[in-house]
């Protein structure tokens, strides 16, 4: 069961990744370094390091302050294709080696599926429609609602993981409803 846990949160924290790269690096860094619920094995220790949490968090909120302006958030996005996969891998390793001996390849290749998934759809589906269909008005709270939503998804991964997955997959069924939604809307206005 502990190793299902462990696979479950690292799935958890690659998807977080895919909507802020870093908010479950800096969280599991955290959560190392200040707590004993977390002890990362070499080299993901590193995560747990003074420097590399100081450098994540100025980071985290160059990322949060890129990502609310509508066309910076763009250029923003493409920067972010290789670095949330990455980010993404890194979690996943690292979380899922915690608990189990999930061969490093496996989970780096897992968590970059996961993590640029997350991210393609957000910065190629959804935000594009979000910024065509509200003028860019609606950019900076859909942004707000991607750090909070991937701050809870990264805390309840790490606390709670099966609760993690329940919400990740109810909110993957909503983002595909409203896209199907959506596409429906500009079929019937085209008509």
């Amino acid at each position: 069961m502990e190793a299902l846990l462990g696979i479950l949160s690292a799935f958890g924290l690659s998807a977080s990744a895919g909507l802020n790269a870093y908010i479950p690096l800096l969280l599991v860094g955290v959560i190392a370094h200040y707590t004993d619920w977390i002890n990362l094995n070499p080299p993901f220790d590193t995560l747990a390091s003074p420097w590399v949490l100081i450098v994540v968090g100025v980071l985290l909120i160059i990322e949060m302050l890129a990502d609310k302006f509508p066309a910076v958030n763009h250029v923003n996005d493409a920067i972010q294709t290789i670095i949330r996969p990455a980010a993404g891998a890194v979690v996943f390793a690292a979380s899922a080696n915690v608990i189990t001996d999930l061969h490093p390849v496996i989970a780096i290749v897992c968590g970059l599926l996961v993590a640029g998934s997350v991210h393609t759809v957000k910065s190629v589906a959804v935000r594009p429609a979000v910024t065509v269909t509200t003028g860019g008005t609606a950019n900076v709270p859909v942004s707000i609602a991607e750090d909070v939503i991937a701050t809870v998804i990264s805390f309840l991964s790490i606390v709670l993981p099966v609760l993690a997955i329940i919400f990740i997959v109810l909110f993957i069924i909503l983002v595909t409803w409203w896209l199907i939604r959506r596409s429906q809307k500009k079929r019937q206005a085209t008509s």
